[in-house]
């Protein structure tokens, strides 16, 4: 039989570092005297404790992981993490059921950013800072795997970021361990610069620090019911939308330009694709609501940057309820939803690249067809693109798509309406939170659906953020025999 020791202990120490971070909210809530600190503890004791017997059952001298026990120990890892990060919002106040906390606390590790409580301006502060938190750390999990476990397995084109490279002038530093640790120290410090951005445009200490936390991770959990909206801030919208735009750019390519490589953002395809499309759409959508009269010209053009910038990273804040904008910017919106940011960084969706892969391959096999003796290349970056990892995108989208249709019909048959089915699955599979319609639109939550969907979405979650074949591998007969 195989050796999973290792996928345990390396749990079971995600699950120590999960019950040390129960003891921030904690801490909180015991300075302001609020008995939700211990909700925490009790939380945190409970982690601890399986945690603890994980990493003492199985300590020692311990094997290596193979691309098997990676494509384990991706899911098993997300999924524990899941489970006990819930434990929190099921013992609070809050009278939600495990259903309701596993849904919470997976959007929040996953930085999707769909919520199921509806009243957030009465939530405790530790509770508001449990699902910042839950973000942070899933946006920095998210970088770690993009970097280092995805190329490794090949999985939907990502081979293309592999760090290690026969070309050592090509290495931004020795090991992926250190590489982690430097985008970790990055991670931190781009975070404390977006909190103290918000300090200065008016918010408080810890609407700033829980907001700086979210926006980093594209995830978009708020301190209010009405999100950004609440405080009526251009200054606060502009910093909302710098940094949900740096938190959307590669943070390999941020190390780079630290160690030299001054034009190392602007070089890569990926980045000056994203950036023109933020543009465009947001002109868009500026010069429409002018042309039917909604709003000044200034206003207009910050709620369409704002909005749009929002849903194309997968972050999902709002500062209006772009429901009522009428059919171009839901239909734009709704494309959006699927298109994501760069690889790399903790955005979410299909990823620009992805797309640009298909459309390079797409004229690529045009013009074969127009001159069949013809030898056309693809290229990304300036490097060969093989047909192996154009052949990984395509099958990707693929699954992206066909995922999103099987949870939207599935969604149907539950009883939701065409518009909450469609938008509720691209929001779960794309990671990106409010859906379109009044039951999960931006002025809406997802409390009122019925259990099974939440199970459902949760699922769709975890899958859109592990990038789906790190998920369905393990569904395959052949990948459990030797």
């Amino acid at each position: 039989m195989s050796d999973h020791r290792t996928i345990f202990f390396l749990i079971g120490n995600l699950l120590a570092a999960l019950a040390l971070g129960m003891l921030i909210p904690a801490l909180l809530a015991a300075v302001q005297q609020h008995e939700d600190w211990q909700v925490f503890v009790t939380g945190a004791l409970v982690t601890g404790f399986i945690a603890g017997a994980l990493i003492l059952t199985n300590r020692g001298t311990l094997p290596p992981l193979n691309t098997k026990q990676a494509f384990l120990l991706t899911s098993l890892s997300w999924l524990a993490l899941t489970g006990f990060a819930a434990l929190p919002f099921a013992f609070s106040a809050l009278n939600l059921s495990y259903t309701d906390a596993f849904f919470e606390a997976m959007s929040g590790l996953t930085t999707t950013g769909a919520t199921i409580i509806t009243d957030l301006d009465a939530a405790s502060p530790g509770i508001l800072l449990w699902r910042a938190l839950l973000q942070w750390f899933g946006g920095i999990g998210i970088i770690v795997m993009a970097i280092s476990v995805l190329p490794m397995l090949n999985v939907g084109g990502m081979q293309l970021f592999r760090l290690e490279s026969s070309d050592t002038s090509e290495k931004i530093l020795p090991r992926t361990a250190q590489i982690a640790g430097a985008i970790a120290q990055l991670y931190f410090a781009v975070t404390a610069l977006c909190a103290l951005a918000y300090l200065v445009a008016g918010m408080g200490v810890f609407d700033a620090l829980a907001h700086a936390m979210t926006t980093i991770a594209t995830g978009g959990f708020s301190t209010r019911n009405d999100s950004l909206a609440a405080f009526d801030s251009a200054a606060i919208e502009a910093v909302g939308v710098v940094f949900m735009l740096a938190a959307s750019l590669p943070f390999v390519a941020y190390l780079q330009v630290i160690n030299g490589k001054r034009n190392a953002l602007w070089q890569d395809e990926q980045v000056r694709v994203f950036l023109t499309l933020v543009v465009f759409i947001s002109l868009t959508l500026w010069l429409y609501q002018i042309g039917v009269g909604m709003g000044d010209s200034s206003t207009a053009f910050l709620k369409s940057l704002f909005n749009t910038t929002s849903i194309l990273t997968g972050t999902g804040y709002a500062t209006a309820d772009y429901d009522n904008w009428g059919p171009l910017a839901l239909s734009l919106f709704f494309v959006m939803t699927f298109i994501g940011g760069c690889a790399g960084s903790t955005s979410c969706g299909m990823k620009i690249f992805r797309l640009q892969v298909i459309v390079k391959a797409g004229w690529c096999y045009i013009k074969q067809l127009g001159q069949p003796n013809g030898v056309f290349v693809v290229r990304y970056n300036g490097q060969l693109l093989e047909d192996e990892v154009a052949n990984s995108v395509i099958a990707f989208v693929m699954i992206f798509l066909m995922s999103f249709a099987v949870v939207a019909v599935a969604l149907s048959l539950m009883g939701l309406d065409t518009l909450t089915a469609l938008s509720a699955a691209a929001a779960a599979i794309a990671n990106v939170g409010p859906g379109l319609g009044p039951v999960i639109g931006p002025s809406g939550t997802y409390a009122s659906l019925p259990d099974q969907a939440k199970w459902l979405l949760s699922l769709a979650m975890l899958l859109g953020r592990l990038e789906f074949l790190a998920v369905l591998v393990m569904f395959s007969p052949s990948f459990w025999r030797r």
